[in-house]
């Protein structure tokens, strides 16, 4: 297998199914990469990705920042959505136009069209990080999709059920795949696996994931 094979999406352009309202658009994003990456670069510099602290008091392996209206934050205090970087007291930078552009158009293709997400998580992860099993729900109205774009090093995408009991499934994700889910499958539990070590040819040793949400 080629380098530049084994990084991008095996089979661009499929929709595979994970729940009744849950797909992966295999290299969806493929096309908006040249235009995202410098968004991401100028992102990264007004906002670096920082290692958040749990409730509980842990240290998240995944480094994160924000773009959007609102930006997700974890600390001692809870979970919560904040119109501004808690670092810097700034809001976070502004959602750019290619980042809606492609959220929209990948929930479409998912049958979730009219998404206007607020909010854009831009998680950071190096090999050995990974994130729990976990539901997106500190949300407002959880009518609408999680839409999920994967850059750089390959990583195991997670998705079980509605209850972190049940059974789940592993599915490899690539540099370019997007992953959709809402409607009936909108609380199920997700996480990804330890990243494995590796070397994107853009990216270098670094997966990068936008995570599109409507919070308000």
């Amino acid at each position: 297998m080629l380098f530049a094979d084994w990084f991008e999406s095996p089979q661009p352009g499929r929709r595979e199914a994970l729940g009744p309202e849950a797909y992966v658009l295999r290299g969806f994003a493929l096309d908006y990469v040249p235009r995202l990456l410098p968004e991401l670069r100028a992102i990264q510099q007004a906002a670096p990705a920082r290692h958040l602290v749990t409730p509980g008091g842990r240290t998240m392996s995944v480094a994160l920042s924000n773009c959007g209206q609102l930006g997700w934050t974890s600390s001692r205090d809870g979970y919560r959505y904040t119109a501004h970087d808690p670092d810097t007291g700034k809001p976070w930078p502004p959602m750019p136009a290619v980042f809606l552009e492609l959220a929209q158009a990948a929930a479409a293709q998912a049958g979730h069209p009219g998404f206007a997400p607020d909010a854009c998580l831009v998680n950071h992860y190096v090999p050995g990080a990974r994130l729990t099993l976990h539901q997106d729900r500190d949300e407002n109205d959880l009518g609408e999709p999680i839409v999920s774009v994967s850059l750089g090093i390959p990583a195991t995408f997670v998705f079980g059920g509605l209850r972190r009991t049940d059974p789940t499934q592993r599915v490899p994700v690539f540099h370019g795949d997007v992953v959709v889910w809402g409607g009936v499958d909108r609380l199920r539990y997700h996480g990804v696996l330890p990243v494995k070590e590796a070397e994107h040819p853009e990216l270098g040793r670094l997966r990068i994931n936008f995570t599109f949400r409507r919070a308000r």
